[in-house]
C-alpha cells in the first residue's frame, strides 16, 4: 500500500492532535481571562450602576458570579471559535 505525502504516521497524528488541543485550550483560557476582565471592569467602573447595586446587596457574590461567569464563557467560546477558523492547517501541510 502506497502512502500519500499528506498521510501521517500514528505517532505524528497523535502529536498533531495534542498540539491542536493545546492550541485550542490556550485560546479558550485567553478568552476566559478576557471575559473575566471585562466583567470585572464593568463592576469596577460601575457601568449601569451594577457595582453600586452589588455593594448594597446582602449577598453580592452570587449576582457578581452570575454576571462575570457567562461573560467569561462567551468570550472563551468566541476566541476558541476564531482559533478554529484560523487554525494553521495549510501551513503545516506546506512544510
Amino acid at each position: 500500500m502506497q502512502r500519500h505525502s499528506d498521510d501521517q504516521t500514528p505517532e505524528e497524528a497523535r502529536r498533531d492532535h495534542w498540539e491542536m488541543l493545546r492550541f485550542l485550550a490556550v485560546n479558550a483560557l485567553v478568552g476566559a481571562g478576557l471575559g473575566l476582565s471585562v466583567g470585572l471592569a464593568i463592576l469596577w467602573l460601575d457601568i449601569g450602576g451594577d457595582g453600586t447595586s452589588l455593594s448594597r446587596s446582602l449577598h453580592p457574590v452570587l449576582p457578581a458570579l452570575m454576571m462575570v461567569v457567562p461573560l467569561a464563557l462567551t468570550f472563551a467560546a468566541a476566541v476558541t471559535a476564531s482559533a478554529v477558523i484560523l487554525m494553521p492547517y495549510r501551513k503545516k501541510k506546506q512544510r
